[in-house]
């Protein structure tokens, strides 16, 4: 890069001492479009050179000190001109000074801590990237390349099943039941759907996988609810009696683990949304926070021994019987008629209300 035209100009690239054998992770962009990045995880050391190639070999390139840093920022969209950044490391490649010929400069930023996972959103995004510059009077050179991080977490020690029943007073008994509360990411849901009392002539049932994005604070919230998945599992008019087994596997979707007040910033949370539907259009609905979280693939020989000890141990419990804001663009009422003991927790959703 050279000022209108005059002085020199250079190629600035970051490349790593293990391209060759590190893993790869597809992550979506800000666009929605999908590319592959160098992945790490949480610990391990990030290493390499900056490579410096000059486009006139007979001029000199002057520069007031050449740099790399290791950044990891949260980026509102609303806020766009203030980047938060959580992590933030430099270090020095050269005083001030001149360079006559094309060189690399090598660097290491060791056991890096990588607290949060790679995140690109409706209203946020993460990011990790390594920045080389290269100062100069009028103009700074400035390279930049992204990685990705992904968490790791083992096994939560308590993982207690969902059961709950639902329903509305003398027309509808229901009572549904998944396997667990806590979900890996490649894990499948389990779970019954039992019509103990069927009065109204329900015609359709489905589980929707729901995420809903938080960001900001106080005045300043947005919550952006995003359908995963829709997951048809009856069509027809149940009997009393009958039960409906669920399986949907979460490998073909595409998820994030669970994130709860990420530097204070936003948060990420999953929900399964229980609907039923009548036969006059008429919508019941129960939603239930399910957690996810990524688990850690058995160790290869070509991963480091330091993404093995980045696994860590998996915190945070679910928020049972939390009931969760709606946002849908009719108005809700929740069923007037309740039996306290018994019949909470489904809502009627009617277009002609």
């Amino acid at each position: 890069m050279s000022f209108f035209g005059f002085g020199q100009s250079v190629e600035v690239e970051i490349l790593l001492n293990d391209a060759e054998s590190r893993k790869r992770a597809e992550h979506k962009t800000e666009d929605g479009k999908k590319e592959k990045y160098f992945l790490f995880y949480d610990g391990e050391t990030v290493s390499g050179k900056v490579s410096l190639a000059l486009k006139n070999p007979n001029k000199r390139l002057e520069h007031q000190g050449i740099k790399i840093e290791f950044i990891g920022q949260i980026e509102l969209y609303y806020d766009r001109g203030n980047h938060h950044e959580f992590v933030s490391l430099v270090k020095d490649l050269a005083r001030p000074g001149e360079i006559s010929q094309s060189q690399a400069f090598d660097f290491e930023f060791t056991h890096v801590e990588k607290p949060y996972e790679s995140y690109t959103g409706q209203n946020v995004k993460l990011r990790y990237f390594l920045r080389a510059t290269i100062s100069r009077r009028l103009n700074d050179v400035v390279k930049e390349m992204d990685i990705v991080v992904h968490t790791l977490s083992t096994y939560p020690e308590l993982n207690s099943s969902i059961k709950m029943e639902v329903g509305i007073e003398d027309c509808l008994h229901i009572e549904f039941e998944y396997n667990k509360s806590k979900y890996h990411l490649k894990d499948v849901i389990v779970g019954k759907i039992y019509f103990l009392l069927v009065r109204i002539k329900i015609k359709h049932m489905e589980i929707d996988i729901i995420k809903r994005e938080t960001t900001g604070t106080g005045p300043n919230v947005y919550h952006e609810n995003d359908t995963i998945a829709k997951y048809e599992i009856m069509d027809g008019a149940p009997v009393r009696g009958e039960s409906i087994p669920i399986r949907l596997f979460l490998a073909g979707y595409e998820l994030t683990p669970t994130m709860r007040d990420i530097n204070k910033k936003f948060s990420v949370r999953y929900y399964l949304n229980l609907v039923l539907i009548d036969e006059e259009e008429r919508r019941y609905f129960k939603q239930q926070e399910v957690v996810l979280w990524r688990k850690g693939d058995i160790v290869r020989k070509s991963m480091s021994h330091q993404a093995a000890i980045a696994s860590q141990r998996f915190e945070g419990t679910a928020s049972l019987g939390e009931a969760p804001p709606f946002s849908v663009f009719y108005r809700l009422l929740p069923v007037t008629s309740w039996n306290r003991s018994l019949w909470k927790g489904l809502w009627l959703w009617s277009p002609h209300l």
